[in-house]
């Protein structure tokens, strides 16, 4: 089992609270990096050799930029250079503003049988400071053309503890998504990122950011409601109708094999994590050259036992599956102290143990990564 993650490195405009790594001027060279997408995958199909490719997942950026002829020659390399199952998950993160029914006739034609779609609000005041590019009709209106193509499989994104927010109005938003037919949502407090306008905005005091406790009080209840509406909080961030949890991203939180391909892509495969140059005109240049000395578009670092427990513990943790402990046990020795720190943490009431795995309660999650951090080597 295995994925491929593909960056789309292409935007419109500039979120305010965003720090990924994009392009909003990339028409001068757009098939140009189709064109190494197809280069890189034909020179690390090796990657994953041996394996079964059962998710593909095209992400940014602004992926949903992409035209029928774009994504087709993708996934064809995909297809041609790496093994498949017959009917690999497919998604296709899109803003709600390129969402149209000829559009989405053309990316399931293509083979995309799920979207992740950008609401991030449905308020137009909220829209217009985060500077996307949709308003508050295009967010309600994109699921039902995306659902008459026949993209049945649709998660939406959302985020809380967003300045002037109050409860009230983050429930109506929740229960807004869910009236909407999505069957994920994927929801993140908002983070204020250094380098981005959001924290000009901060610093210069135009924004005034949530304070812990609200965000707090909004997580609690997203968890609520979307429970109420019988969606599974699978992931800290992630909940799913049954039979529609992220097949793509679970693997990443299960330490499943992938590839990522585009600039700034990361790729895994249980001893090693590499990452691609986030720099669109050497990503191209270093594809297109003949013969390579070196692979000059990305740099790897090899795992220690010490890295893998650690991430284990890290993204296992987050999840309602928890971690394997006899697995972690493989990697290193479990030892008195981390006893020790598991029944304090049971005797707070923030996890506890099923079937040889380490989960956290609901309160715990809401300390997952302090939690995680304590057990570390």
């Amino acid at each position: 089992m295995a994925g491929i993650y593909i960056h789309i490195p292409f935007c419109k405009q500039k979120c305010t609270y965003c720090d990924f790594h994009f392009s909003t001027t990339y028409q001068a060279y757009e098939q140009e990096m189709i064109d190494s997408f197809v280069k890189e995958i034909e020179l690390r199909k090796a990657y994953l050799a041996g394996q079964t490719v059962e998710t593909i997942y095209f992400g940014g950026g602004t992926p949903s930029l992409l035209n029928q002829e774009q994504l087709t020659t993708i996934l064809t390399a995909v297809r041609e250079n790496l093994t498949c199952s017959e009917s690999p998950e497919i998604t296709l993160e899109a803003n709600p503003d390129d969402i149209t029914a000829e559009k989405a006739n053309a990316w399931k034609m293509a083979g995309v049988n799920r979207l992740s779609v950008g609401i991030q609000s449905f308020d137009d005041c909220d829209l217009k400071w985060m500077n996307r590019a949709h308003d508050s009709q295009q967010a309600l209106n994109c699921l039902p053309i995306a659902q008459e193509a026949g993209i049945k499989n649709i998660s939406l994104d959302l985020i809380y503890g967003l300045p002037d927010l109050d409860n009230e109005r983050w429930k109506k938003q929740i229960e807004k998504a869910v009236s909407l037919g999505a069957t994920h949502i994927s929801a993140y407090c908002l983070t204020i990122e250094k380098k981005t306008a959001l924290h000009q905005l901060v610093q210069q005091k135009k924004l005034i950011p949530a304070e812990n406790e609200q965000q707090s009080e909004q997580f609690e209840i997203l968890i609520k409601t979307l429970k109420g509406h019988g969606f599974d909080h699978y992931e800290i961030s992630n909940f799913a109708l049954p039979g529609f949890i992220s097949k793509h991203n679970s693997n990443y939180w299960r330490g499943i094999s992938y590839l990522g391909v585009g600039p700034s892509a990361h790729s895994y495969n249980g001893k090693s994590r590499s990452w691609n140059i986030s720099n669109n005109p050497n990503y191209i240049k270093f594809l297109q050259k003949e013969t390579f000395e070196t692979f000059d578009w990305y740099e790897e670092e090899h795992l220690t036992p010490e890295n893998i427990f650690n991430e284990s513990l890290l993204i296992g943790l987050r999840t309602s599956w928890g971690v394997d402990l006899t697995a972690l046990n493989a990697v290193l020795e479990l030892d008195f102290k981390f006893n020790e720190k598991v029944d304090h943490y049971k005797a707070k009431g923030w996890m506890f143990e099923s079937n040889e795995h380490l989960i956290l309660t609901e309160s715990g999650r809401h300390w997952a990564d302090a939690i995680a951090e304590d057990f570390f080597i």
